[in-house]
C-alpha cells in the first residue's frame, strides 16, 4: 500500500473514532494474508477487536468514580 491511501485511511479512521482499527489494521491484514483469509474475514477480525477494546474501555471507565456533572442552575448563576 502506498503512503497516500494509508494516510487517507488513517484520517478516516480517526474521524470515525475507530482507534483500534487504526492501530491494528496493518498487523491484522498481514495475519489474514498469511492465513489466506478473504476481505470479509479480515474486516470481521478488525471489527471484533474494536468491539472488544471498546467493551474493555467502557468497563474500566465504569470502575472510576463519576465526575460531578455541572447543573444548569449552577452554570447559569456563575455566568452572570
Amino acid at each position: 500500500m502506498t503512503d497516500t491511501p494509508k494516510l487517507l485511511l488513517a484520517h478516516h479512521l480517526k474521524t470515525l473514532k475507530l482507534p483500534t482499527v487504526l492501530r491494528e489494521f496493518d498487523k491484522v491484514a498481514q495475519q489474514c494474508a498469511a492465513e489466506g483469509l478473504d476481505h470479509v474475514q479480515f474486516l470481521a477480525r478488525l471489527v471484533e477487536l474494536e468491539l472488544i477494546d471498546r467493551e474493555r474501555r467502557r468497563s474500566s471507565a465504569g470502575s472510576r468514580p463519576p465526575s460531578s456533572p455541572r447543573s444548569k442552575a449552577w452554570t447559569a448563576s456563575t455566568s452572570r
